[in-house]
């Protein structure tokens, strides 16, 4: 099968999703439950049993980001669909993820997330979105390149999300990690935000020169 070419089941009209591409789909599911355990944070009788199942569905989709990627480099079957919904599924969880913890009412005791985590992680991906679209409608072209530092900066974000479910069971020697991973992931978010802008541009010129 050829290098971006997705599976076909006989009889079928057009092609089928790949199996990396199922993977990617199901840990998009589970941001479900994941979501479901946070809104039970400060439920009496429910807060470490509903943050320690969100510790763990964070587990399993971790593991199955790191299968997708595999499968699909190993099976040939690195497909655009898949480029669109691996980084769809990390800014779902993100997103999901910093505004409930970031609320007083659904956040971890003592590791509430300051208001300026939040508006540059959604202020990101809300920056990558527009200029997704606006590159499109002004050259007719789909844009989905994925850079180092917005990588890394998902990478910080899921750390610093998984430090503050984690905060309460660490000892008060390392209690100030989750705090500094947090204000690591939003200097990295601003970068990764200018990073896009930047990038973005030199797209659209090019496409306007016709070097594209």
């Amino acid at each position: 099968m050829a290098e971006g070419q997705a599976a076909r089941v006989p009889g079928a009209v057009g092609p089928s999703l790949t199996w990396p591409n199922r993977i990617t789909v199901s840990r998009i599911v589970l941001v479900a439950p994941f979501v479901v355990c946070l809104l039970n944070l400060r439920e009496p009788g429910w807060e470490t049993i509903s943050r320690r199942t969100a510790m763990a569905v964070m587990a399993v989709m971790a593991a199955s980001d790191l299968l997708d990627g595999f499968l699909a480099r190993r099976l040939r079957q690195e497909t655009p669909l898949g480029r669109f919904l691996d980084p769809v599924a990390d800014k779902l969880l993100v997103v999901c993820a910093v505004v409930l913890l970031g609320h007083a009412e659904t956040s971890v005791p003592g590791y509430v997330l300051p208001s300026v985590v939040l508006v540059a992680a959604i202020g990101k991906d809300v920056l990558v979105v527009v200029g997704f679209c606006l590159i499109y409608l002004i050259t007719a072209r789909v844009c989905i390149v994925p850079r180092r530092l917005g990588k890394l900066c998902t990478v910080v974000q899921l750390a610093m999300v998984a430090a503050v479910l984690a905060g309460p069971d660490l000892p008060p020697s390392v209690g100030w990690v989750p705090r500094a991973i947090w204000w690591g992931a939003s200097g990295l978010a601003a970068a990764a935000a200018v990073d896009y802008f930047r990038f973005g541009q030199r797209f659209v010129a090019s496409v306007a020169q016709g070097r594209a």
